[in-house]
């Protein structure tokens, strides 16, 4: 709540008049006769006395004027034992303060002030490769036919394009979690692939820290493809009888089909996906009318509340290739409302309530494409993503106390929820890292009599990085044939 000096000064002109009247009565009944005062000696006494009155009334307004400004902010904030409420959003989520958080490291470093500014930078158009896999055309064109191929699923149903539709999708699937054979449903929401040669942590646990491992994870998880085992994979492949020839190509006519390969092969297609074809990175490399008032708006908060703390660099992530730091980070940092409304804390046995857990740091390219949001895909509104970032992990929830158990330390927090404009301004700036191209193809995703190789060869004869078929889930897909 705000304070407002006006309702003080009226109060205290009210006492005033109030305190002058009953002092009139009493000097006229009372104290004058006593005192044998007449005339001038008796308005002198009255006037001396309504002085200190007076007096004594301008200090206490004064005083409770002072204290309104930190006390009225919210009337909690000065009482360890109360609680504060706060509206976190137009939709009635409420904030309050906490007295007391158990076994929990709970807040937010202010974000790191230096003497130089932010840098904002553009995505390179190519993605870095390792020494050991360097990339080829040959290695892509496979590497695409191994990414929509079924055949590399169990049942032969899904392929690695299955799950990541870089079209229509963003890289993803629109699913809260992942599909799998047979209608498995998997625990976390499937990330895009979109720029994916620019990170250093794979999966949301962050366990990998190569395309090339991280390839091999789907093929063998029983709920995503669900294969036996690698050789399985191998296996599987040397029976498409096409894979030679193009196994030749990319390694050597001498190179052998093995799992090392197959992996290579993915992890050059997807180094390849890359879009840099952005309004915000057409921004950043000149071109000053490429963002709106609103989203360079949305791009100064953004800096301002902190959100480059963790989504920084040219891909906007500290897991990237760019960043050397941490790439994973505790989420939910702070303890809110939110935790329980979105079910944003790991499920444990052994702990009721969950714990809270480390998660790669996502790139924001395309996120407003890949909803819906979060390791769980709880969240499908980009500005209640917002809301929820700004409060659990950089503390923007209002005015409260917080109580530290391990440090034994009450600390009191003034940091103001955002409000529905700002949140506005900063879902504006990330659709400006949305892919100018992909955007297209979501929109054109409804029209049927637009092929999808039709589509895919429109988009890929555009200038820029390239951009990559998707092959349909659809069972004309999967051929039938014997392991």
């Amino acid at each position: 709540m705000e304070f407002s000096i006006g309702p003080v000064l009226l109060l205290g002109t009210l006492a005033v008049i109030a305190a002058l009247v009953v002092l009139h009565q009493m000097v006229h009944w009372d104290l004058a006769p006593a005192a044998r005062l007449a005339g001038k000696r008796r308005w002198l006494l009255i006037g001396a006395l309504g002085a200190g009155v007076i007096a004594f009334t301008v200090k206490l307004t004064a005083i409770v004027a002072i204290l309104g400004f930190s006390y009225f902010v919210d009337p909690g904030a000065g009482v360890a034992g109360n609680t504060a409420s706060r509206s976190l959003s137009s939709g009635g989520r409420t904030g309050f303060g906490w007295v007391f958080l158990p076994d929990v490291q709970t807040g937010v470093e202010a974000v790191p002030r230096t003497a130089q500014p932010y840098v904002w930078e553009a995505l390179p158009d190519v993605a870095p490769a390792p020494e050991t896999n360097p990339t080829t055309a040959e290695k892509i064109a496979l590497g695409r036919q191994l990414f929509n191929d079924a055949h590399l699923s169990k049942d032969r149903s899904i392929s690695c394009a299955s799950c990541h539709n870089l079209l229509e999708k963003g890289g993803g699937d629109g699913e809260p979690t992942a599909l799998g054979i047979g209608g498995a449903t998997g625990p976390r929401n499937t990330p895009t692939v979109w720029n994916s040669g620019f990170q250093n942590r794979f999966f949301w646990d962050g366990r990998s820290s190569s395309l090339e491992d991280q390839a091999k994870g789907p093929l063998l998880n029983p709920l995503e493809m669900g294969m036996p085992s690698l050789d399985a994979v191998e296996d599987r492949v040397k029976t498409r009888p096409h894979y030679a020839a193009a196994f030749a190509s990319a390694f050597g006519a001498d190179a052998p089909i093995t799992i090392d390969r197959i992996v290579e092969a993915i992890a050059a297609y997807e180094r390849s996906l890359v879009t840099s074809d952005t309004p915000y990175d057409r921004f950043v490399n000149g071109d000053t009318q490429a963002l709106s008032q609103q989203q360079i708006r949305g791009m100064g908060l953004f800096e301002s509340l902190g959100c480059i703390t963790c989504h920084h660099g040219p891909n906007f992530s500290s897991a990237s290739v760019f960043d050397g730091g941490a790439p994973l980070r505790i989420f939910p940092a702070t303890p809110t409302p939110f935790e329980k409304d979105y079910e944003l804390l790991e499920k444990a046995h052994h702990r009721e309530g969950g714990i809270r857990s480390a998660w790669r740091v996502p790139s924001l390219r395309n996120v407003a494409l890949t909803g819906p949001w979060l390791h769980n895909g709880a969240v499908d509104d980009l500005s209640d993503m917002v809301r929820i970032m700004a409060a659990a992990q950089l503390g923007w929830s209002g005015h409260y106390l917080l109580w530290s158990e391990q440090k034994k330390t009450l600390q009191e927090i003034d940091r103001p929820v955002p409000s529905d404009d700002q949140v506005d301004d900063i879902v504006a700036f990330l659709h400006s890292l949305s892919s100018e191209r992909l955007v297209a193809a979501q929109s054109d995703s409804g029209h049927a009599h637009i092929s999808d190789s039709a589509r895919h060869d429109e988009l890929a004869h555009e200038p820029g990085p390239m951009v990559a078929y998707t092959a349909p889930r659809t069972e004309s897909h999967v051929e039938e044939m014997s392991d």
